[in-house]
C-alpha cells in the first residue's frame, strides 16, 4: 500500500515552482537572459528543496522525495499550480 505523505505548504509551493519554471525554460521562446534567468532561479529553488527541513524528520524518506515530485507533477499538470512563488 503507498504511504501518504503530508508535505509542508513551502515545500510543495517550491517544488511546483520548480517544474513550472522548467517548464518555462524548455519553452523554445525563452532565449538570452530569460533562459538564465529561469536557471539561476532552478539552481535556487533546487538549492531550497533539497535544504528543507522536512527531509530531516522521519518523514523525510527518499520515498518522500519522489511523493513530493510526483504530487507537485501532477498539479502542475492538472493545472492547479499557478505561477512560481518566491
Amino acid at each position: 500500500m503507498a504511504q501518504q505523505h503530508s508535505f509542508p505548504a513551502d515545500l510543495l509551493e517550491s517544488q511546483i515552482a520548480w517544474y513550472v519554471t522548467y517548464g518555462r525554460l524548455a519553452d523554445t521562446a525563452v532565449t538570452g537572459t530569460g533562459a538564465a534567468a529561469c536557471r539561476r532561479r532552478l539552481l535556487a529553488l533546487s538549492a531550497r528543496i533539497a535544504a528543507h527541513p522536512y527531509w530531516d524528520t522521519p518523514a523525510g524518506t527518499p520515498a518522500a522525495r519522489v511523493a513530493l515530485k510526483e504530487t507537485a507533477r501532477a498539479l502542475v499538470v492538472a493545472g492547479a499550480a499557478g505561477r512560481p512563488t518566491g
